[in-house]
């Protein structure tokens, strides 16, 4: 008894500690932030229909801010939870990308190896690169383009399989011309991980990756489906009810889509990318690399992760879709800042909307200024809307460019927008003498982004609207 007590002051003196790691992390975004966040995550799911989202953000590379909501199962009714699992579909492929770093660092391949030298009897294997494998320019057809699950894919099969039905067909197009998603790619990927290391992938990435990170929940949804302490996967046809989604077979997910894990996880993984923590420098320059055709034309596309700008800031992010579940995981590497969504329904965008959603509230300007700027901005846009503004906001110029042909065009245009479910400012600088803002405004179907110039005098040089990419 005396031992067990002293286990059990451990135990609790351990869990004081976590207590005030967690609290102390989530001091660091203010109440009225993490109001805003939980806002935006809550209208995305009641606005979708998505049962739940579970979310992790990222500032100064540290974990600040954990939340789930909505249910993650629905029979019995479950509420989702920060601790459960979510499958993260090809968010898994720069694991895999990055395995094959791993290897290379190692010695034991090169990106720019042959896929022959591994697997001599697939298509054109002596033409098509390692890095044309995991940058998707090889020509290799994707297995499975469809946003379904067929009835095949419900049963068992083996990578060999995958590379008998698909690495063998003529390839696409020519090696390097072109850029098109293909699980296969990441299919032959990881047979030529396995042959090269020795070891299954999953066995490689726990001993190089996940246990390093402390990455504890990862599970391999390739083997199985995930237990009932996670959430079910649904899925809906067209504005139907929700149903319980079809689990793929065995073996079809291997490489390509096979990892699931808490949100904490992934953002671990996410600060790794930041701190550099797992690979050589020269190898991460490597991961976040624009791949280019053979025409030197950009794909916007680097080793299992796509590559972008948004709100001014480089982001290195990938989304991800298995049966019944959607991700979306965002790094700014540059920033230290990640975001991370995860949720449990297919073919929706409930994860899409509350990342990229999460993104321009972190990057809001500290300028004292902003809630009085961001209010202007916002009436200036439903003066707009009705085709009217307050020209004694603007300068002469402005108000030159604000004829009454551009308010009828500007009206025309935003008026059948409605109200913007979200209206940020996401940067704010200095150009020509003036102060530059810019802010993002999502709709239901589109997202815009308004700019201006204030003259020192505080007159606006310039209100302007278009899509946003």
């Amino acid at each position: 008894m005396p031992e067990a007590r002293g286990l059990l002051s451990r135990f609790a003196l351990i869990f004081a500690v976590i207590l005030l790691s967690l609290s102390a992390n989530a001091q660091e975004l203010s109440p009225e932030l993490r109001s805003r966040i939980d806002k935006l995550a809550n209208d995305a799911l009641a606005q979708s229909g998505v049962p739940s989202a579970s979310i992790a953000v990222v500032k100064d590379g540290k974990i600040v801010y954990l939340n789930a909501y909505g249910s993650a199962r629905l029979e019995p009714k479950t509420p989702a939870t920060s601790a459960m699992r979510y499958s993260i579909g090809s968010i898994s492929k720069q694991f895999t990308a990055v395995a094959m770093l791993l290897l290379q660092e190692q010695g034991k391949l090169s990106l720019d190896d042959k896929v022959g030298k591994f697997i001599p009897d697939l298509t054109r294997a002596n033409e098509v690169t390692i890095r044309q494998l995991l940058s998707h320019t090889s020509g290799y057809q994707d297995y499975w383009p469809q946003d379904y699950v067929m009835p095949m894919m419900l049963q068992p099969v083996t990578a060999a399989k995958i590379l008998d039905m698909w690495a063998r067909k003529p390839l696409d197009f020519d090696p390097g011309t072109k850029w098109q998603y293909s699980n296969t790619n990441y299919v032959i990927a990881g047979v030529i991980i396995e042959k090269a290391s020795g070891k299954p992938l999953l066995q490689f990435l726990k001993e190089n990756v996940f246990s390093p990170l402390g990455m504890a929940s990862v599970a391999n949804i390739d083997e199985k489906k995930l237990g009932d302490t996670d959430p079910t996967g649904y899925m809906r046809y067209a504005l139907g009810p929700l149903r319980v989604s079809p689990k793929e077979g065995p073996g079809w997910l291997f490489a390509a889509g096979e990892l699931a894990m808490t949100a904490e996880d992934l953002a671990k993984w996410n600060i790794s990318i930041m701190d550099q923590k797992l690979l050589k420098p020269a190898s991460y320059r490597e991961l976040e690399r624009e791949a280019q055709l053979n025409n030197g034309l950009g794909t916007r596309y680097g080793l299992g992760v796509s590559l972008a700008t948004e709100a001014g800031h480089r982001a290195v992010s990938h989304g991800g879709e298995v049966s019944g579940f959607v991700s979306e995981s965002i790094v700014f590497p540059d920033e230290r800042v990640s975001v991370v969504a995860l949720t449990n329904q297919d073919a929706s965008s409930a994860a899409d909307d509350i990342a990229h959603g999460i993104v321009p509230l972190l990057f809001e300007q500290n300028d004292p200024k902003t809630p009085e700027k961001l209010e202007q901005a916002k009436k200036i846009f439903d003066g707009l809307q009705h085709g009217t503004i307050d020209r004694s906001l603007f300068s002469d110029n402005a108000n030159a460019y604000f004829s009454e042909q551009a308010l009828q065009d500007f009206a025309s245009g935003l008026s059948p927008l409605g109200t913007p479910r979200q209206f940020t400012q996401v940067r704010q600088g200095l150009r020509g003498g003036m102060i530059l803002r810019v802010y993002l405004l999502r709709f239901e179907k589109q997202t815009l982004r308004a700019w201006t110039y204030e003259l020192p005098n505080g007159k606006l040089e310039q209100y302007q609207i278009a899509v946003q990419n």
